[in-house]
């Protein structure tokens, strides 16, 4: 019997969270009315995809035989780099929406 780990189980589970994630921003095919808009999308659709990336790469990186030293440290650069992209992309979001936001009249 197979035993996972609660990292594995949560890799799993967010990564079908995040094709979810891409399927429902794809399927919006409404016109954003505004630059914002767009880009607010385009920010929550890279982060889904960088995530699905770190998630395909920390698999690849179990099934990946110990004796490939130079495929399994290019899955593990993959899964850092796209970890770190996802969190920018994730942190990038409320910046963009701070700087963005009209000041109101008074």
């Amino acid at each position: 019997m197979l035993q996972l780990s609660w990292h594995t189980a949560l890799t799993i589970l967010s990564f079908f969270a995040a094709i979810a994630g891409v399927a429902i921003l794809l399927s919006d095919q409404q016109k954003h009315r505004t630059y914002s808009e767009a880009t607010d999308r385009l920010l929550f659709l890279s982060s889904f995809a960088y995530w699905l990336v770190y998630c395909a790469a920390t698999g690849a990186q179990t099934l990946i035989a110990q004796e490939w030293e130079v495929m399994l440290l290019s899955a593990k650069l993959t899964a850092v780099i796209s970890y770190l992209l996802a969190a920018t992309s994730v942190l990038s979001l409320p910046l963009h929406r701070f700087a963005t936001r009209q000041p109101e009249e008074s």
